[in-house]
């Protein structure tokens, strides 16, 4: 290793030196005790800073030992204001015979694309156009105070009851999708303001936490579809995903559920399982076992209370009605009241929220950790449903999923714009760009559990 000058940062190098690191000694420090990363040939120690990194230390440990200059240009609107967090963890740089990219990497593919996302900051995509999200949320709360309109001058009834569901579906849906608009910081300049609104909408609208989304869903667009990376793959005391985990599983004869099923009860256990209230009332409160309450900072760096207003104050409605049914002596669940509305049309929400989010995803390649370019995993992990004003509305432009996930922070109403760059970007390199009908997209989700039901089965009878 050669020296040359710059600080040290936490390997206590002295000023005015500088080491420079191969990738075969770069690669080791993929630790929980120890973690390194490059970006832009620079190498950084984060591993005591990880555990204060604003979103979440196992993103940041995700990308342990590689290349992570995609990553953190993806993530971050202000890459120039991060970097005084990161000056202090400089420890050196690669050495100039080092290529930029580890592991092999197609340098020039990697290249490439950095060159089309300066070409879509030189378009201006990652602008955001205000009138479209006021819009967006204005027709939200328009929905809301219609259901309760409705309410008050109509009463509950069977028919106004259905009609309200539907409503509230509607409402709830659709502030999900607004929700990760913000926490992408895919709205406002200012990281801050994308927050503030982001814990509006998803704790008073949603009734859910800010924290404990941030801390799933930045892992999830880090490395999607990756056992033990990607949480919303690790489901394997209910699902079995792909193709290696289900025959693994299979010559381990673990059997949790009969996952030749899956795709049967795939239409209820899953819409279930995901549902804001559940999620909210069972997997917020383990979250705070984990990130006490108060000492948590969020990704504007400002500590908050994981939960909101709306958690509790749903929490507090469904204690009442549980003890105003015990008192009456019933157990019936078919009996429509206004504070059963909520519930039942967060269950007609969490089917919508489902499909809608595991089309992209599931019938995809789910596998171990590869170390692909940043192009090249998100391609692998994701497919477009093709566009028209009604995917666009009901997907939350979701239906660009490709583009959401090469850059997040591009607001969802300019994916549209990229598409044919990145579609021809993929083209020159023989990526495969995955894109199918709305219909067919529902249709392959039930497809790829039952042939991963079905290796699950074969490799645990004769394997």
């Amino acid at each position: 290793m050669g020296k040359g000058g710059e600080k040290g940062g936490e390997s206590g190098e002295p000023e005015g030196q500088i080491r420079f690191y191969t990738w075969e000694e770069i690669q080791k420090h993929n630790l929980r005790t120890d973690k390194w990363l490059v970006i832009e040939r620079k190498v950084y120690n984060v591993t005591k800073w990880a555990n204060r990194h604003p979103g979440g230390q196992r993103v940041i440990s995700h990308c342990a030992g590689e290349d992570a200059t995609d990553a953190f240009q993806a993530f971050h609107i202000n890459p120039t204001l991060v970097q005084k967090f990161l000056k202090p963890l400089l420890i050196g740089e690669l050495s100039p015979g080092e290529p930029s990219q580890d592991r092999d990497k197609n340098s020039q593919l990697v290249e490439d694309f950095r060159t089309l996302r300066k070409t879509a900051e030189d378009m201006n995509l990652f602008k955001a156009n205000p009138l479209f999200f006021s819009l967006y949320l204005g027709h939200i709360i328009a929905m809301e105070v219609l259901a309760w309109l409705m309410v008050s001058y109509f009463g509950t009834g069977w028919i106004i009851t259905l009609v309200l569901a539907c409503v509230l579906t509607t409402s709830q849906a659709q502030a999900g999708w607004l929700q990760h608009d913000f926490g992408h910081l895919s709205v406002f300049k200012k990281s801050s303001w994308n927050h503030i609104v982001h814990k509006f909408v998803i704790g008073h609208l949603k009734g859910a936490s800010a924290n404990w989304w941030n801390h799933r869903h930045f892992q999830h667009h880090a490395k999607p579809n990756i056992f033990k990376k990607d949480p919303d793959v690790n489901m394997l005391h209910i699902f079995v995903l792909g193709e290696t985990q289900p025959v693994e599983y299979g010559k381990k004869k673990l059997k949790y559920l009969p996952y030749n099923h899956q795709h049967e009860y795939f239409f209820l256990r899953l819409s279930f399982l995901s549902s804001f209230p559940l999620l909210t009332h069972c997997l917020i409160p383990t979250h705070l076992c984990i990130f006490p309450l108060w000492s948590r900072l969020d990704p504007s760096g400002v500590p908050q209370a994981t939960l909101s207003p709306a958690y509790w104050k749903e929490l507090r409605i469904r204690v009442k009605v549980l003890r105003e049914q015990r008192e009456a002596g019933s157990s019936s669940v078919l009996s429509l009241t206004p504070r059963k509305l909520t519930p039942k049309g967060r269950f007609l929400e969490s089917h919508w929220f489902v499909w809608v989010t595991q089309m992209n995803h599931i019938p995809m390649e789910i596998d171990c950790e590869k170390h692909r370019d940043w192009l090249s995993s998100q391609v692998a992990a994701t497919c477009n449903i093709e566009q028209s004003f009604f995917n666009d509305w009901f997907t939350g432009h979701l239906n660009f999923q490709i583009e959401h996930h090469l850059f997040p922070t591009m607001p969802r109403h300019n994916f549209w714009k990229v598409k044919p760059l990145v579609k021809s970007l993929c083209a020159k390199y023989g990526v495969q760009y995955e894109e199918k009908p709305l219909g067919k997209a529902f249709v392959d989700i039930v497809g790829s559990l039952k042939k991963s039901g079905d290796l699950w089965l074969d490799a645990y009878l004769h394997k």
